[in-house]
């Protein structure tokens, strides 16, 4: 019976090629489509879930002037007092921040590498497996360091010969190897090379004694069967009680959330990646429909062709069952031999995806990848051949074979209520695309309040630390530096903030919390930031150290008239006189609007050194800032960086949407296309005749392409004026995120329209111009 099927689809394949080529197509596309998607979302899915359920971050809600800020940063004495305190605690660590560092193993061999400062505890509560070492003891030492085995391998040859050599940080301090830990996966947020002991940062930062400052983060495992949500409810206050913060409820976030989860608004958690997850996925059931409807259509308008079959095979005594089992085993055959190709498809165009999504995905044959491939096939046979199965096996045998089938207005109507949806989905894609690239063009365009191009920084080592001022005053003299200063701050997110400023007339109950914005004299002019009154620090003002000047959201959010002169106290120790007031800049993305924000002259106390480079000269001139950097800072390499690239990644995420998104979109269109060219070509066999007697009769050939493509013209407005309203609400939704985003324009929708309504009329139009250049002596004589 199964030969007997297999070969009857067999021959209705070939008897109908262009439909089957047209079919197997589109489905192909759609599978390779979703199984590309597929595979970036089961990524997505699996970052940091490789560790335990029971590891969580200690974050944070800040609440200032009723807004509630939420942050990762913490005091870095929490994890230590946590694990102390809390018996349902197992396990506390702190965590400082990854960087790029000089690592020299042996005299003048010296290697980039990126390390952090994490508490004794960190191996214990995350799962990096160590290859050399033990869990409990690798970091008991304030001066040990844990390598990866890459690392290893780069620096010594071996993982064995690595345990008990000496490593020199920064051309500084001297650290024991004490452990080697397996190569961090890809599916882990945090990269790093190195850790070291938090004992050694805080021997060298004493404020992170005090409850009253955050900076690390804090990470917790709670012991077996402890209810994260009851230690959550027991720390609330924890902060609180120490006596330093008033307005911090302390929490428990599952660390393997914060990945698809991380972004909180107001206190709640709103969105994050998962957004682009759900996106994508959605992406991926529209085209997989498309492809499906493009199936059903063609078959059951090709279904007068497989007419007789039907009636001799219920004649001799197939039931409705019978036939609707072998169509939908037909349709799922050829959603099989789709996934074949496409999965071919996918293994060639793997690469070029990998690099589009920033992602090292591969397409391995695991329980997920087979059952998730298998389950998209036989949902998109069933889905694609339901339809067709249910309509040829409920025709009439008496009927069929007395050639008394006619198409009804339900049958044709629910045909093209399938091209409009297809459609709709495809315009809906196309707004979306229109609509993503627009903002982001609008977010890297807009004036920020300050110049971003040719900006070059890069962060302080060595002897450029210890003798900055001498260091720039040099480098000041090569060709094409225009301007040179130093910053300790990256302009790119929120860095150093605080809520300690005291004001004539501020409501003691008020809290607002101030970014501190550390400059060195000339960074505000080499920045370009305007000033709406007063001035910026000057050489020639000694007391400018005791001097500030704040951003116009600033000095509204304290209420004040006429700053200039006044004084402020900070910390409740520094008296500070505003001595300007600079025009508000966008110092974040524009995700977020201007907060307040203050500048104060601590040459000391800044960690970057920023440079603007004549646009004509810049390569010469970065070769010659190389050259005398390594003279003067020997043992260092110079890595630096474009401000104005670094502030594109601040939209990485939605520039890799944007480029899916068009790709996708283009698939989606296409695979309508290809649906639109098969019931055209079948529209235009079916009036053959009819187009035969228009021509002897006169009709040129611009009529009857009019004749071929108007019902289809009117199918893809309809599909315009229901796409539009859904698109807008959807496309309103996403740019909410943004705090500064572009309007929806009209042309928007009505380009979208028109290269929706373009692409039919050029689809269909192939066909009709073919059918209209029919010779009508051969068409006639067609039986």
């Amino acid at each position: 019976m199964i030969r007997h099927y297999l070969l009857s689809a067999y021959r209705n394949f070939f008897r109908n090629k262009g439909s089957f080529f047209i079919n197997l197509t589109g489905l192909t596309t759609g599978l390779a489509c979703t199984l590309l998607i597929f595979l970036w979302v089961n990524d997505e899915l699996l970052v940091d879930k490789f560790h335990s359920d029971r590891v969580f971050l200690a974050m944070e809600h800040q609440d200032y002037v009723g807004e509630i800020m939420t942050t990762r940063s913490t005091p870095g004495i929490l994890a230590e007092s946590l694990q102390e305190d809390i018996p349902e605690i197992e396990f506390a660590a702190t965590l400082t921040w990854i960087s790029p560092q000089t690592l020299t193993v042996r005299e003048n061999q010296n290697f980039k590498a990126d390390g952090w400062h994490v508490g004794k505890e960190f191996f214990r509560i995350f799962n990096y497996p160590l290859i050399a070492g033990t869990s409990d003891q690798v970091l008991d030492d304030k001066h040990s360091m844990v390598v990866s085995e890459e690392l290893a391998l780069r620096l010594f040859g071996s993982v064995e010969a690595s345990l008990g050599q000496s490593i020199k940080v920064q051309h500084n301090k001297t650290f024991l190897v004490t452990g080697v830990f397996e190569n961090i996966p890809s599916r882990s947020s945090y990269q790093f090379d190195f850790v070291q002991s938090f004992e050694d940062y805080r021997e060298d930062n004493d404020w992170v004694e005090n409850w009253g400052s955050n900076g690390p983060s804090t990470a917790v495992r709670l012991i077996e069967g402890a209810d994260h949500q009851f230690v959550t409810a027991k720390i609330a206050d924890y902060v609180i009680n120490k006596g330093e913060q008033t307005n911090v409820i302390l929490f428990l976030n599952p660390f393997a959330d914060l990945y698809l989860h991380g972004t909180f608004r107001n206190g709640a958690q709103s969105g994050g990646r998962i957004e682009y997850v759900r996106l994508f996925s959605v992406i991926a059931v529209f085209i997989l429909i498309i492809a499906c409807i493009n199936f059903m259509n063609l078959s059951t308008a090709r279904a007068t062709k497989r007419a007789k079959e039907v009636g001799i095979r219920k004649a001799i005594g197939a039931d409705k069952g019978t036939l609707f089992g072998q169509y939908i085993g037909e349709s799922t055959f050829i959603s099989f031999i789709s996934l074949v190709l496409a999965i071919v498809i996918v293994l060639l165009f793997l690469p070029v995806f990998n690099e589009i999504t920033n992602k090292q995905i591969a397409f391995e044959l695991s329980p997920t990848i087979i059952i998730g491939s298998l389950v998209i096939t036989v949902v998109t046979g069933l889905l694609a051949g339901s339809y067709p199965a249910s309509y040829l096996s409920h025709f009439k045998p008496a009927q069929v074979l007395k050639g008394q089938i006619r198409t009804t207005w339900g049958e044709l109507w629910a045909r093209r209520g399938l091209v409009i949806f297809q459609f709709t989905l495809s315009i809906i894609l196309i707004i979306a695309v229109i609509s993503v690239y627009q903002q982001i063009q609008f977010v890297q365009n807009k004036n920020l309040g300050y110049n971003k191009e040719n900006l070059v920084y890069f962060y302080q080592e060595g002897k450029v630390e210890e003798n900055l001022e001498t260091f720039m005053t040099e480098a000041k003299k090569i060709p094409g530096v225009l301007e040179i200063s130093s910053i300790g701050h990256n302009l790119l997110s929120r860095q150093n903030n605080t809520s300690g400023l005291d004001w004539e007339g501020k409501d003691p109950e008020t809290l607002i919390l101030f970014e501190n914005v550390r400059v060195n004299y000339g960074m505000i002019e080499m920045l370009g930031v305007e000033m709406k009154e007063g001035r910026t620090f000057s050489r020639d003002f000694a007391a400018d150290s005791a001097r500030i000047i704040f951003n116009e959201a600033a000095i509204k959010a304290m209420g004040m008239t006429d700053p200039i002169g006044k004084n402020i106290k900070l910390w409740e120790r520094y008296d500070m006189e505003i001595i300007g007031v600079a025009k508000d800049f966008h110092f974040r993305s524009l995700h977020r609007e201007v907060s307040p924000l203050f500048f104060r002259l601590q040459p000391n106390t800044t960690w970057t050194v920023m440079l603007r480079i004549d646009p004509n000269r810049m390569t010469r001139t970065l070769n010659d800032l190389k050259v005398f950097y390594e003279d003067f800072n020997p043992g260092f390499t110079l890595d630096y960086y474009f401000m104005d690239k670094e502030y594109a990644e601040l939209y990485a995420a939605e520039q890799r949407v944007a480029k899916l998104s068009r790709y996708f979109a283009g698939f989606a269109i296409l695979i309508s296309c290809l649906g639109l060219l098969g019931l055209a070509a079948f529209t235009a066999e079916r009036k053959v005749k009819e187009i035969g007697v228009r021509k002897v009769l006169g009709a040129s050939v611009a009529n009857i392409v009019m004749l071929l493509t108007k019902d289809f013209s009117k199918l893809v407005i309809l599909s315009i004026l229901i796409a539009v309203p859904i698109a807008w609400i959807l496309v309103n939704q996403w740019l909410d995120n943004f705090a500064y985003r572009i309007d929806i324009s009209i042309w928007y929708y009505l380009g979208a329209g028109i290269i929706a309504l373009f692409v039919a009329w050029f689809t269909v139009s192939t066909q009709a111009l073919r059918a209209a250049h029919t010779n009508p002596s051969e068409s006639l004589r067609t039986e």
